[in-house]
């Protein structure tokens, strides 16, 4: 590992996380001295990586960033498969939709259909949920044993009823693997739940998911919802050359 490289990607993964902040306070999160941070935000800074706020001072991401996330995006043949099937999904089900991938432990939202209904909603392209705490991941999860395994016995809370146990995880991943479906009862986000299904590739990996975002006051859903959402992950894992629906894990 070269030490520079891990430095200034962990920069850019503590501004992520607070989006400004001090160079004394980058350095304190990162165990570093200052001069040594200073020198790493310098060069990010010089790239568009992290931009300088003028008033106070302090670090944030800088447009380079987005232009890098928007490539990457744009190389993912997921989401590319998954926007039409995404569309349809919410006409049949009137609930926004999101598709992810995996990201260390946590999920990253590659494409966002809103509510068919009309109503004002935020762009959601993006936005990283931990894995263990929404439908999307765990959908993941449950088909990628070897990912699972790998994260801490102690999980992060997020709400009162976040699986905080990788025993407590375990099951629950099991329960998805039995019904190809995971579900979310605020884990996450109060007053919000979420169900989801793995979608697979050629090579019969478990690569993202697919599901719906339930307002609590409409939970639990219909089972026509939870037929549209197996629909639909078996649909784009079928362009992706998944050979079957759902992949019994190794």
């Amino acid at each position: 590992m070269i030490q520079s490289v891990d430095r200034a990607i962990r920069v850019l993964g503590v501004l992520q996380g607070a989006r400004r902040l001090s160079l004394s306070e980058i350095a304190a999160r990162l165990e570093l001295a200052p001069s040594t941070v200073h020198g790493i935000i310098k060069t990010l800074v010089a790239h568009g990586m992290v931009l300088q706020d003028r008033d106070s001072a302090r670090y944030r991401l800088g447009p380079a960033v987005l232009k890098l996330g928007n490539v990457y995006l744009d190389t993912l043949e997921l989401r590319s498969r998954a926007v039409a099937w995404s569309e349809e999904l919410a006409r049949r089900t009137g609930h926004a939709v999101r598709t992810a991938v995996l990201v260390l432990d946590e999920v990253m939202v590659i494409h966002h259909e809103p509510r068919p209904d009309g109503s004002r909603q935020m762009p959601e392209v993006g936005i990283v949920i931990p894995a263990h705490a929404s439908a999307l991941g765990q959908a993941i999860l449950a088909y990628s044993p070897e990912l699972a395994a790998g994260l801490p016995d102690e999980l992060r809370s997020m709400t009162a009823e976040t699986v905080t146990t990788s025993a407590e995880l375990r099951t629950r991943l099991e329960q998805v693997r039995s019904g190809v479906l995971a579900t979310e009862q605020e884990e996450a986000v109060l007053g919000e739940c979420g169900l989801a299904a793995p979608v697979f590739d050629s090579a019969e990996l478990a690569v993202g998911a697919i599901g719906v975002v339930v307002p609590m006051v409409d939970w639990p859903v219909r089972e026509s919802v939870r037929t549209a959402v197996r629909e639909a992950a078996r649909s784009i894992s079928r362009e992706l050359g998944a050979p079957r629906w759902p992949v019994t894990p190794v």
